[in-house]
């Protein structure tokens, strides 16, 4: 059996050091996705009026959604940017810069001209903030889930590793419920689309200065300080990654993938629009059952994280996507023949599934990559599943509808994806427990799935 603590050199924090990693991880995280999941809310309401019009209303639409798209495919820059500096330099660093310019290009969009006002160079500046996002969005979450799993010991990282998946649901409930708030309370009717759809933007402005404070109080992780200490940070994490784990990185990012592709549905605006111009509900009322599927996705996340450490991280995904298999038909058919009562047990049954296939990543992808290169390995990883899955999946979503003019080729879209991660879920192995210090480097480079052979202990011994 694999070695159940760190390191022989590296301890796990107090609980009071916990109590504070967990802390600053979940307030982090959820200012950082606010202001992503904030555009994504946002696209499907007022920007193909203001920045796409002239394109024609269901042009419009879709351009729209494809700018929410596109900045996912420079998620992987920023996986790329912030993987080898936080291998090289350290994670801490890397958590402070992603947050800054994140904050800083959420509240630019808050100030930017329309195309009434400033023509084709609004929709391009708009691009231009979102893609920005997208890099701050792929370096963001490699660091924030080592910070947490690194610092905790070794039968609670499922746990600690749900800390800073949190951040996405608690993000995604405040995007909802400051849009929420303006569109019903604020700035109802048209104030919204003339000014009430920019204060959530520029709230990103207190916003970061909070999650700065907190992320410059935590320490940095034990693992990176103990490779820092014996010179032992890869010169060129990336290039070891792809040489060496390619087929890891492919197989992981599928399981995510599977997970965002349904995700999306939601977080990227897709269900909100769906229910609010095709089924005709409240603009409003659907904001608030988005608040409703956050607090869902929030619990359901939480207790997959403690199922990861009693039952494994693999059984509890299998679990998760089995459920997501079943509903991806039903959503739909309830959403249509119940109205808003039928969403709110749509997104209840979405976001339980969610939970459950995202509470455990954080600690399995900590635990399938060696020490040296563990921010690029999950950053990369995690930047490319949410390309397959997450990127242009309202987009695709949209497009089918409009070219069948029915929700099943949505729904056999869902099934295909959810499939695909199932699939490579039973490729991967579950680790929990290994040793992720830089001693261990030779067990965390072996047995990470399925096709590769359990070499013996004294041939891993030889290799360290």
């Amino acid at each position: 059996m694999l070695g159940t603590t760190m390191s022989s050199s590296i301890a796990p924090g107090n609980s009071t050091s916990q109590r504070r990693i967990a802390f600053a991880t979940i307030v982090g995280t959820t200012i950082e996705w606010y202001d992503f999941f904030i555009y994504a809310t946002t696209a499907g309401l007022v920007f193909a009026q203001l920045f796409f019009q002239p394109a024609g209303e269901e042009i419009a639409l879709l351009l729209s959604f494809a700018t929410v798209g596109i900045s996912f495919l420079f998620r992987p820059l920023g996986a790329f940017l912030a993987g080898h500096f936080g291998d090289v330099i350290g994670r801490r660093a890397m958590l402070v810069a992603t947050l800054i310019l994140m904050g800083a290009a959420t509240t630019l969009i808050g100030v930017l001209p329309t195309y009434s006002q400033i023509g084709i160079a609004a929709p391009i500046l708009l691009l231009l903030l979102r893609i920005l996002q997208g890099i701050s969005a792929g370096g963001e979450w490699g660091g924030a889930v080592l910070m947490a799993v690194e610092h905790a010991p070794a039968d609670r990282r499922g746990r600690a590793g749900s800390w800073p998946q949190l951040g996405v649901p608690l993000g995604f409930l405040l995007a909802s419920g400051m849009t929420a708030l303006m569109t019903g309370v604020i700035s109802p009717g048209d104030a919204y689309l003339q000014w009430g759809w920019r204060v959530p933007f520029l709230a990103s402005a207190l916003l970061i200065v909070v999650g700065f404070m907190i992320r410059r109080s935590v320490a940095e992780s034990p693992v990176f300080m103990e490779i820092a200490k014996r010179g032992k940070q890869a010169h060129l994490p990336i290039v070891t990654l792809f040489k060496r784990h390619w087929y890891l990185v492919l197989l992981a990012a599928l399981v995510f993938a599977g997970n965002g592709t349904l995700g999306y549905m939601t977080t990227g605006g897709f269900l909100n629009n769906y229910a609010i111009k095709v089924q005709g509900i409240d603009t409003t009322a659907v904001l608030i059952a988005a608040v409703f599927a956050a607090i869902v996705w929030f619990f359901s996340t939480l207790t997959a994280g403690y199922l990861a450490d009693v039952i494994g991280r693999r059984r509890t995904f299998l679990i998760g996507f089995a459920l997501q298999a079943v509903i991806v038909f039903p959503i739909f058919l309830l959403i249509d023949t119940g109205g808003l009562p039928g969403l709110y047990i749509a997104l209840l049954l979405i976001s339980t599934g969610l939970g459950l296939t995202y509470g455990p990543l954080a600690a399995w992808y900590a635990e399938i990559f060696p020490a040296s290169i563990r921010f690029s390995g999950v950053s990369i990883t995690y930047a490319v599943g949410a390309v397959l899955g997450g990127a242009f999946a309202p987009m695709i979503a949209q497009h089918l509808l409009g070219a069948t003019r029915t929700t099943a080729a949505v729904s056999m879209y869902l099934l295909i994806a959810t499939l695909l991660g199932a699939a490579a879920t039973l490729c991967l192995r579950d680790r929990p427990g290994i040793a992720l210090g830089p001693d261990n480097e030779a067990e965390q480079a072996n047995d990470s799935t399925i096709f590769a052979p359990r070499k013996p202990a004294r041939e891993l011994a030889g290799k360290r």
